[in-house]
């Protein structure tokens, strides 16, 4: 079991949603790339190229993966040619994304938190994060750091779950994902609130429109664009050029 904290109390602060954040990535990494398959119906890998596409890396491109995971996004920027740093704050994530073989010569890999990113100002051309916003304690000082290390016209491109607007939509969405979260910890994890954490977050999250105006105070273009009919969203982010 992951904790003796219950998740409404886990995710009640930035200082209790890190510390529990931190014990549930590690406890699921080695399952983590059979549940993002699943829960995705197998679309996942295509949405994380479709990420990498948005960025249009180059063999020129500096790239930053953040919350990298395994590594999927990371590898699918090297695929097109960047140079890329994939950054985690989970170890066992690093461990397992430096077993695979893609592209392993232009990704390299860091232990560190994305609200306090161990580089210089401006020294990135493109940052992604896969499910990276959503799960960070404080996400207005995660976009602040994002936008730091990016350089004059750099891109920001995240992927994550939406909070639909729709009230009913809403409801029927998490309470498909908290029935199936509860299945599926109890089954891996004899934790039912393991997975469970996904739906706690996005009701805490402030959705697709709600990251374009907090992506706003930091990037002179925004734009969402909607995956799985808007239950999932990419954002598309660039700062000024000068």
């Amino acid at each position: 079991m992951i904790s003796r904290v219950r998740l409404p109390q886990a995710l009640s602060s930035p200082e209790t949603k890190r510390s529990y954040v931190r014990r549930l990535f590690s406890t699921i990494a080695g399952r983590y790339d059979f549940i993002t398959v699943l829960l995705s119906y197998g679309r996942d890998r295509h949405w994380k190229r479709t990420v990498a596409d948005a960025t249009s890396a180059t063999d020129e491109t500096k790239a930053l993966d953040l919350a990298c995971g395994t590594g999927d996004i990371a590898f699918a920027l090297a695929a097109r040619g960047a140079r890329v740093t994939g950054l985690d704050i989970t170890l066992r994530m690093l461990e397992l994304a430096r077993t695979k073989p893609h592209e392993r010569d232009r990704v390299s890999f860091v232990l560190g938190d994305m609200m306090a990113l161990p580089f210089g100002a401006a020294g990135f051309d493109v940052v992604t994060t896969g499910y990276g916003l959503r799960n960070v304690p404080d996400i207005t000082a995660s976009i602040a750091e994002i936008a730091r290390v990016l350089g004059p016209g750099g891109v920001f491109v995240s992927l994550d779950f939406n909070k639909p607007a729709n009230p009913f939509v809403r409801a029927i969405y998490l309470t498909y994902l908290t029935a199936v979260g509860s299945t599926l910890g109890f089954i891996l994890h004899r934790d039912p609130d393991t997975y469970r954490y996904i739906p706690e977050s996005i009701r805490r999250y402030p959705g697709a429109e709600g990251v374009v105006a907090l992506l706003r105070n930091h990037f002179a273009e925004v734009e969402y664009r909607p995956v799985l009919g808007g239950l999932m969203a990419i954002h598309v982010a660039r700062k000024h050029r000068t």
